[in-house]
């Protein structure tokens, strides 16, 4: 019996030896990751934040630069506001992932140079959203609490974060394409690294040109701007940062694509882009919005826009009431937002942006005007911009919804837009094309209008900001609790943590 006993525990124990030796392999996934590349988080940032730039657009920042405004709950319009803590969620929740590419791009053998750059834009542009909406935020000790123990970053101040934003940049654009890895996961570019690196410097003269308020920037972009080898620019819409969306459910389509009818028509075109852009009869305000659907029963369509900023009763009553309003354009609808005879919009049309060329074209314009430039004329970047942006949208727009989209020859004569007269009106007219270019592309036109006063945002009539358009938003209240010391200091700093306390860069 003790033979028996014994013969049958070696046999279990071999057995079990077996199994043991096999267990890894057969309960590992061969399609599942073990371990995480820089590859598979790069989408997911991508995707995030651009979609939180449109998201933004869509809630604030089409409303204060007034390209629309709201017809029903419309404290949004009326500056009503409390904390707004989309950005600051969206920066510092991506920043984890940014920064693990860093690390994984940093410590591989060799380097990953390609993913470290674009890492280092991705966390620039992020950045470079945060403190333009908010001012003085965490920065050289945020993302510091699992490697360093810093659970209480320190405010650092804009001045000091834009420094390091450039020098981020200007760091991306020298290491991109000096190592050999594919760029994968890059739902932007499809790997270009070439595009990476005119991004990286285009965002630098965004930015150099945000910051030429406080210092002379003269010299760092007339080297960008002369040597288009050691730092490539946008040349064309083709090298447009923007993130294009997909037709098939559940791809990643138009953030407004599912929306609630309720929710989307609550938002309507701002009287001020209607009556500038048809004053100077642009056929792009067909692009932004859509005819009301009362001109539209009565024969005679025609784009009519709400003014910013009334009262509950008078904007739901404006012009007879919403179908005397028109709705946002066709290319930015929702699938159940479209008018009577119309079919549903597609999910894919509208892009989601974080620079395009036009808007590059008249930093340039603006920067050649004020002789801080010397490669070519105010003018030619001027026009080249206009036009980049009506071939943008001529090309975005499906023929199929029936939008004209190219301008008469006049409109490039009319006094309005021809660049002549003094310096100060050329400025405003390189303000007013900017503006319109900018139209969703997240709160890029509140942060110019911010620096330049241009063009004239009047706040509505019924406004409860005591006539003054914000120029910030206000801390997370989180941030009282969490980081107290630190956020007052940075209040003690910049001034009162209000929506009308202007931040270092605009003062």
């Amino acid at each position: 019996m003790k033979n028996i006993y014994i013969a049958f525990t070696t046999i279990s124990l071999l057995f079990l030896n077996a199994c043991t030796k096999d267990f890894t392999e057969v309960n590992t996934n061969p399609n599942v990751p073990t371990k995480v590349t820089p590859n598979l988080l790069l989408s997911g940032i991508i995707k995030s934040a651009i979609n939180e730039q449109v998201g933004q657009a869509w809630g604030t920042g089409n409303l204060l630069v007034q390209y629309t405004a709201k017809i029903q709950f419309v404290n949004e319009d009326r500056y009503l506001w409390g904390e707004k803590n989309g950005i600051w969620s969206n920066v510092y929740g991506n920043m984890r992932n940014v920064q693990n590419i860093i690390d994984l791009a940093s410590s591989s053998t060799p380097v990953q140079q390609n993913y470290l750059g674009v890492a280092l834009i991705l966390k620039s542009w992020l950045f470079s959203l945060a403190t333009d909406a908010y001012g003085d935020i965490p920065y050289s000790e945020a993302i510091k609490a699992k490697s360093n123990g810093v659970y209480l970053p320190k405010y650092d101040t804009q001045e000091e974060i834009y420094n390091g934003i450039l020098a981020d940049l200007k760091k991306a654009n020298e290491i991109l394409g000096t190592s050999n890895e594919a760029i994968t996961g890059d739902i932007l570019f499809n790997g270009s690294v070439l595009k990476w690196r005119k991004l990286a410097n285009s965002l630098r003269l965004r930015l150099l040109m945000r910051l030429s308020k406080k210092k002379s920037v003269n010299a760092d972009m007339q080297t960008i701007v002369s040597n288009n080898t050691m730092y490539p620019i946008m040349t064309s819409n083709d090298d447009n940062a923007e993130l294009k969306y997909l037709a098939d459910v559940p791809a990643n389509q138009w953030p407004l694509f599912d929306a609630r009818v309720g929710s989307f028509d609550e938002i309507r075109v701002s009287k001020t882009l209607s009556d500038r852009l048809s004053a100077l009869n642009d056929p792009r305000l067909s692009v932004f919005g859509r005819p009301s659907q009362i001109s539209v029963a009565s024969g005679r369509p025609k784009i009519e826009g709400i003014p910013n900023g009334l009262g509950d009763v008078a904007a739901l009553n404006y012009n007879g009431g919403p179908q005397g309003v028109s709705r946002v354009g066709y290319s930015y609808a929702c699938l159940v937002c479209n008018d009577n005879g119309q079919a549903p919009p597609l999910p894919n049309v509208a892009k989601g942006i974080i620079m395009n060329y036009s808007e590059l074209q008249f930093i340039l314009a603006e920067a050649a005007e004020k002789g801080m430039i010397n490669t070519a004329t105010a003018e030619s970047y001027y026009l080249k911009g206009i036009q980049a942006n009506f071939a943008y949208y001529a090309a975005m727009v499906p023929a199929a919804y029936g939008i004209n989209v190219n301008p008469d020859p006049s409109y490039y004569i009319q006094p309005e837009v021809a660049y002549m007269g003094t310096s100060t009106e050329k400025l405003g007219k390189i303000a007013l094309q900017k503006w319109v270019s900018l139209f969703f592309n997240g709160l890029e036109g509140w942060f110019d209008w911010r620096r330049t006063g241009m063009p004239e945002i009047v706040p509505g009539k019924d406004n409860l900001n005591n006539n003054k358009v914000p120029v910030r938003f206000i801390y997370p209240l989180a941030e009282q609790a969490l980081n107290g010391a630190n956020r007052a200091a940075a209040v003690t700093r910049q001034g009162a943590d209000d929506i009308n306390t202007l931040i270092w860069i605009a003062k």
